[in-house]
């Protein structure tokens, strides 16, 4: 097996548990690249260097198993990179609440015994995909959430949304949170969202802030098409994913929203 290490460099953390790994992983003789970003960082010797350093990109295609080091923030990106591949990622939590980088720290030598060992599992966690006539050949990839509001406005807007076709509900507020099991203790929870449990398959539906009394959170099956409407009596909207990929439009807008063709595999 294959490991490739990345991390948030910003995290003072790192420097103190990264080379704990690689002690445990030079120890086993196992196979591991190292992002050249934390190379530099941890001022490796030229030979560690020239063995194990590579490229971010390349650590993503070439890793077996990826492990990341950071917060959910760290994890969503390295979901993002890894997409199609199925590369299964291991979260160490230098962040703070850590809904999808479990492994504390002080854990993580256990944990990597436990994969060494082949005692562990993957757990798949739905992707959207969303997608707009506005942005064509544009493609959105969320595994928390995708979310469509009124950007700097003050002003509240109208969003009429769509279920596989049949029409559903038009929300008046700040917004419209469409987000996965896993995304449900994120942005959705906030605003009044139910936590679901992450092998859920279904998606969630949540209006961000909304200004009826009939505005309420709703659960669809995962198989379903979502579509919002933004109409042109509004102002510019900003089109997010996992609050790290965003567009700003100005309406009338149409956003497509459904589940992924694959699936992000955490450890």
């Amino acid at each position: 097996m294959k490991f490739a290490i990345i991390g948030n460099t910003d995290k003072p953390a790192l420097r103190l548990t990264v080379p704990k790994l690689l002690e445990r992983l030079e120890g086993s003789g196992a196979e591991y690249m190292v992002d050249r970003k934390i190379v530099d960082l941890l001022a490796m010797g030229p030979l560690a260097a020239e063995k194990h350093a590579c490229g971010f990109e390349q650590c993503i295609e070439r890793a077996d198993l990826l492990v990341a080091f950071g917060g959910d923030g760290t994890i969503l990106a390295a979901a993002r990179s890894v997409g199609a591949r199925g590369t299964p990622i291991l979260g160490v939590n230098l962040g703070k609440l850590g809904f999808l980088a479990e492994v504390a720290p002080e854990d993580m030598q256990e944990a990597i015994g436990d994969i060494l060992d082949k005692k562990f599992y993957v757990e798949d966690r739905l992707v959207l995909e969303a997608t707009s006539p506005n942005l064509p050949g544009q493609v959105f990839h969320a595994v928390n959430d995708v979310v469509v509001d009124k950007s700097r406005s003050s002003r509240v807007i109208d969003i009429e949304m769509h279920i596989d076709g049949a029409y559903a509900v038009t929300y008046r507020g700040d917004g419209l949170i469409v987000s996965t099991p896993t995304g449900s203790t994120a942005y959705a929870l906030s605003n009044g969202g139910p936590i679901v449990t992450p092998p859920s398959t279904v998606i969630g539906i949540t209006p961000i802030s909304p200004h009826t009394l009939s505005g309420r959170p709703i659960i669809v099956p995962d198989t379903s098409s979502i579509r919002i409407i933004v109409q042109a009596d509004s102002e510019e909207v900003l089109v997010s994913a996992d609050g790290q990929m965003e567009a700003f439009l100005r309406p009338p807008i149409e956003v497509r929203v459904k589940k992924a063709p694959y699936t992000v595999r955490l450890v």
